[in-house]
């Protein structure tokens, strides 16, 4: 069976390059006459990995010094608890609410402390992303936290939030990697690697050194969950997520080939032009977000009738088009163009949608 087009949210595709060269690794990394599955993460050879891969990242992303590069178990949800736990040095913490992951960490965060609702656009299906110009930031918060990407509903931020001064706490799971960032407006940036970087089961963080606790503000919080003990013991305070972490960083020299952050983001706008096009000019399909607040990485689109998207979603897959049924709390089709979704993928997703549209229209 040939290889399908993936338009999974996450799990979601891999570059078929290095999935060739995992291939080729598997039964022997590189000489040492094991799998990476199968090594010892006190060994040389994975040390080596998991430093290379650091210093990939650090490359890419152009990480300051003083920010700690983590990779973590538990993937991102575990961190919605994590996050309070290491940061409520006062007690309270703002929270920007622009869809189901926001929420969730929102919700999470009030078990700790006072979690503040400054903003949300919960009131239009997350359709959209409020002004985040003149937010009324608490006094004594000791971050301001937001879902930069929503997965669910295709929105983005395309201006950071003035925070006025308190640290930006940024969950950028799916868009992690897919254009520049300037890493220095951010406290924390972190995300799960499912999306655009990895398989499932790795959550990378980068936080910058002054906000990581001697001692953690929050009673009896789990030794695993206290990032100075990651920090500390270079993300081996147990057995990290090897295998995860060694294809994460297959893909950090797959993205530095193909030319960096800046031609990552020229090919993620090229994608999410011939779909977002298509989709303004169709008598049938139409996107559900505001088109200044459109995301690059994941694009909802209805037909307005829940059988015709149904219909759409079983011939879609019988022509090869994997996983385009929408979430359930927005319905319809989405779209996930990650990284590494080729330019023919949408294209050919484009050209399903326009013969659909005539024997349907």
């Amino acid at each position: 069976m040939s290889r399908v087009y993936n338009f999974s949210a996450g799990p979601a595709v891999l570059p078929e390059e290095v999935l060739r060269e995992a291939a080729e690794e598997m039964m022997d990394y590189r000489g040492t006459g094991m799998s990476v599955m199968e090594m010892s993460h006190r060994s040389a050879a994975y040390q080596q990995i998991i430093d290379e891969a650091e210093q990939d990242l650090r490359d890419l992303m152009n990480i300051p010094d003083n920010y700690k590069v983590l990779f973590l178990q538990g993937g991102a949800s575990q961190q919605f608890a994590a996050i309070p736990m290491n940061m409520m040095k006062n007690g309270v913490a703002d929270y920007i609410v622009t869809g189901q992951w926001a929420k969730k960490a929102y919700q999470e965060a009030q078990k700790y402390g006072k979690a503040v609702k400054i903003a949300s656009s919960e009131d239009d299906t997350f359709s959209y992303i409020p002004d985040c110009s003149d937010l009324e930031i608490s006094d004594d918060a000791d971050y301001v936290y937001i879902c930069e990407n929503n997965t669910i509903y295709g929105t983005k931020f395309k201006t950071l939030p003035n925070t006025k001064g308190k640290p930006l706490v940024a969950d950028v799971s799916s868009c992690f990697l897919s254009e520049p960032v300037d890493v220095t407006k951010y406290g924390v940036i972190w995300g799960g690697v499912q999306k655009n970087i990895g398989p499932a089961g790795v959550v990378i963080m980068i936080i910058r050194e002054d906000l990581i606790p001697e001692e953690t503000p929050v009673e009896n919080t789990p030794t695993m969950l206290k990032w100075k003990t990651q920090a500390d013991n270079g993300s081996m305070y147990n057995t990290p997520p090897c295998y995860g972490i060694y294809i994460c960083g297959k893909v950090f020299k797959w993205i530095k080939k193909m030319g960096g952050l800046e031609a990552m983001k020229a090919h993620n706008e090229k994608k999410a032009a011939i779909l977002y096009d298509f989709l303004d000019e169709s008598k049938l399909f139409k996107g559900t977000v505001r088109k200044e607040d459109r995301s690059l990485m994941n694009v909802p689109f209805i037909t307005g009738n829940a059988e015709m998207d149904a219909k759409f979603v079983k011939e879609a897959k019988a022509a090869g088009f994997e996983n385009l049924k929408g979430h359930r709390s927005v319905g319809g089709m989405r779209a996930s163009i990650y990284n590494a979704m080729p330019i023919e993928g949408v294209e050919a997703l484009v050209a399903f949608m326009k013969k659909f549209e005539e024997e349907n229209a």
